[in-house]
Parts: C-alpha cells; sequence; structure tokens
C-alpha cells in the first residue's frame, strides 16, 4: 500500500508564505512525477506544478514566480514554496504521484490540505 501524506497548509495573510510537504510511503519501487493539484470551491481541480524524478519543473502560469517546487534528498517528499500568497491562491491543495510498485506504475493523491489566504 501507498500512502502519501501532505502537512503545512493553514491561515495566511495576502502577501505571506506558506511551505507545502508531502511524504509517499509504502511498497514504493520508484517515483517518477510528484507534484501540487488544488481546488476551491466551485472549480476544477487544477495542476499548480510538477517534478519530475530527474528534477524538471512545470508551473501553471497563475503561480509562475511566486511558487517553487522541490523534491527532498530522499526522492520521497515534494515541497511547495508559496510566496507573495493572493486570495485566489485559496484552495485545498493535493499532492500527486506518479509511482511504480509491483503491479505497475499508478497515480495516487494524498487527502488534500487546505490553504486560505485572506485580504
Amino acid at each position: 500500500q501507498v500512502q502519501l501524506v501532505e502537512s503545512g497548509g493553514g491561515l495566511v495573510q495576502a502577501g505571506g508564505s506558506l511551505r507545502l510537504s508531502c511524504v509517499a510511503s509504502g511498497n514504493i519501487f520508484n517515483i517518477n512525477f510528484m507534484g501540487w493539484y488544488r481546488q476551491a470551491p466551485g472549480k476544477q481541480r487544477e495542476l499548480v506544478a510538477r517534478i519530475s524524478n530527474g528534477g524538471r519543473t512545470s508551473y501553471a502560469d497563475s503561480v509562475k514566480g511566486r511558487f517553487t517546487i522541490s523534491r527532498g534528498n530522499a526522492k520521497n517528499t515534494v515541497y511547495l514554496q508559496m510566496n507573495s500568497l493572493k486570495p485566489e491562491d485559496t484552495a485545498v491543495y493535493y499532492c500527486n504521484a506518479d509511482i511504480g510498485v509491483l503491479s505497475g506504475r499508478k497515480d495516487y493523491w494524498g487527502q488534500g490540505t487546505q490553504v486560505t489566504v485572506s485580504s
């Protein structure tokens, strides 16, 4: 079994910063992509940032220059440093990972962590 556990969400004022963390654990052979998605009330879930096993990153246009995604040395951890936060960044943030397990590659999701940015 594989689990993704997020932490680091909370309430912050506009212009502030938060750092999200996500740790993957379980019967993992390898981890390919890891990323962060978010879903605001009444909206579809959207990709925020993604990082490959080789360190290649991609970002949503709305967060470029403000958010930074990175992976830990052990490669089973992904971080999202969020700076200059705006009220429109308010959402539930989900960790996502493409993981190789015994039966093949599978897509896994964390339980989500709430980020609220007040104006």
